[in-house]
């Protein structure tokens, strides 16, 4: 039986970095830091293979050039059940603009739960891996079992806290 006590085990403390194997180092950093906003950063010059290093939002990414690029598959469908990397932004609207604008093909996708709505849209860097952009902070993080609801969000989870410190003074309250 699984002990659902133990919360952290490996004490892991964030996410710090993905890689993704790619056809051109040169073209994935253009999209990364143009259509994603990362920025290059130091890599160990110890390395016998090429790469680069990226950083945004907190998170790395690491990329590493393909030993056999022709060999990479190339993936055209945009499907929102591939494995991907989600990002939440400030409008949704102005994302949709500017993919318009830089031509790149997306996907639109709306969740609904308990009346919350996200939007979704998906894309693919040069390599086809996929990027979801979306408003999911909107969308509370609800263990199944012992602890409270989280938000997705750092932004929202003041506003989340405050809510429960109010509910909890009007229970007292009553």
């Amino acid at each position: 039986m699984k002990d659902t006590s133990v919360e952290n085990p490996l004490r892991l403390q964030s996410v710090n970095h993905i890689s993704l194997i790619c056809r051109s180092v040169e073209e994935s950093m253009d999209f990364y830091q143009n259509v994603l906003g990362f920025f290059p950063i130091r890599r160990p010059g110890s390395f016998d293979f090429d790469g680069a290093w990226l950083f945004g939002y907190g998170i790395g990414i690491h990329l590493l050039e393909a030993e056999n690029p022709e060999k990479l598959p190339k993936k055209k469908e945009i499907n929102p059940k591939d494995n991907h990397i989600s990002f939440q932004c400030e409008s949704m609207g102005a994302v949709e603009k500017k993919l318009k604008e830089m031509d790149i093909a997306y996907v639109r996708a709306t969740v609904e739960e308990g009346g919350i709505q996200v939007d979704q849209l998906f894309f693919h860097d040069p390599d086809g891996f996929m990027i979801e952009i979306c408003n999911c902070d909107s969308l509370p993080v609800i263990p199944l079992v012992g602890e409270v609801a989280r938000t997705c969000s750092l932004v929202n989870l003041e506003k989340m806290q405050n809510q429960q410190q109010q509910i909890q003074n009007m229970l007292q309250q009553l």
